[in-house]
């Protein structure tokens, strides 16, 4: 894979708390930001900003997993603000909404009685 689409990856991942713009991503590889979308698409089969979503999607998953943060918290560490959006995307690639998600991973049954 070309070494500029490395690059804007691991620019992605390192920027995935904060909303940025192809622009900003082609600058950090000396592209424009037309020939980045190209290129990019050649290399990954993706267009940028889907690969973004996506890299997005799976951190949160992950986040969903290993933590006790709120879907509000999680959407916001990746860099969605839009919590319905988010929310949609996440059931749509996942299966269940971020909260279902989360209660699968922290041994939350609603079920259960407390203490």
């Amino acid at each position: 894979m070309d070494q500029r689409v490395h690059a804007a990856i691991a620019f992605m991942n390192a920027n995935l708390h904060r909303r940025v713009s192809a622009v900003e991503i082609a600058q950090t590889v000396l592209l424009s930001p037309a020939h980045l979308r190209e290129l990019f698409k050649n290399e990954t089969g993706t267009p940028l900003t889907r690969y973004r979503r996506a890299l997005q999607m799976q951190r949160a998953k992950h986040l969903l997993e290993t933590t006790f943060l709120s879907v509000k918290e999680v959407a916001a560490a990746v860099g969605i603000n839009g919590l319905s959006h988010f929310s949609k995307d996440f059931e749509h690639r996942y299966g269940a909404t971020p909260s279902r998600y989360a209660a699968r991973y922290r041994g939350i049954n609603k079920s259960s009685p407390t203490k």
